[in-house]
C-alpha cells in the first residue's frame, strides 16, 4: 500500500494525513544485524500547495528493536523525524512524479527513516559492554558461589617455575 495524496484535492483545500504503516508498507530494507523492523510507523503530515510545488510538513515516529553494539542486550530505539518540510518541486528537472493524479510520499518517508538510523545502537550512552570475565569472577566472589584466588587472568602465569 502507498502512501499518497491527490494533487486535485489540493486546488481546494489543504490536506492532512495521519495514521501508521506496517513495515511491509513502508519496505525499508534493513542490511543490519543489529536493527529490526517490527513495530508500525506512524506518521502525521499536512500538505500545501504552493505557487511552483507541493509542500510537505510533518512527523514521522518509529520505534526500532535494537541490539547493543557493546553488550548485546535487546532494547527499544525511538526514531522520531518531528520536523519533516519536504518542497516537491510541480516542474522542471526535479519535478515530483506525478501518476494519475497521485503523488507517493512513502520513497520520501523511506530515505529520512534509513538515512537517522544509529550506527551503533547502544543501550544506554554509557554502557560498558559485556563483563570481562575478572568481573564475573569477582561478582561470583561477592555472591559466594564461586571462588578465585587470582586478581586476573594472568596471576596463573606468575605462579609458573621455569
Amino acid at each position: 500500500m502507498a502512501l499518497t495524496f491527490n494533487v486535485r484535492l489540493l486546488e481546494k483545500q489543504n490536506l492532512h494525513l495521519k495514521g501508521e504503516m506496517t513495515p511491509a508498507e513502508v519496505d525499508i530494507l534493513v542490511d543490519d544485524e543489529l536493527l529490526h523492523i517490527t513495530r508500525p510507523l506512524r506518521y502525521d503530515f499536512e500538505i500545501v500547495e504552493q505557487p511552483s510545488a507541493y509542500l510537505v510538513t510533518g512527523a514521522v515516529a518509529l520505534d526500532l528493536d535494537c541490539e547493543c553494539a557493546r553488550c548485546l542486550k535487546t532494547f527499544v530505539y525511538p526514531l522520531r523525524l518531528n520536523d519533516i518540510q519536504w518542497l516537491m518541486e510541480i516542474e522542471g528537472e526535479e519535478a515530483v512524479a506525478v501518476e494519475n493524479d497521485l503523488v507517493d510520499l512513502i520513497p520520501l518517508i523511506r530515505e529520512d527513516v534509513v538515512l537517522s538510523f544509529p550506527q551503533h545502537p547502544l543501550c544506554e550512552a554509557d554502557c560498558g559492554g559485556v563483563n570481562p570475565p575478572q568481573e564475573e569472577m569477582k561478582a561470583n566472589d561477592r555472591t559466594g558461589k564461586a571462588a578465585s584466588e587470582s586478581s586476573s587472568a594472568w596471576s596463573v602465569l606468575d605462579k609458573l617455575k621455569l
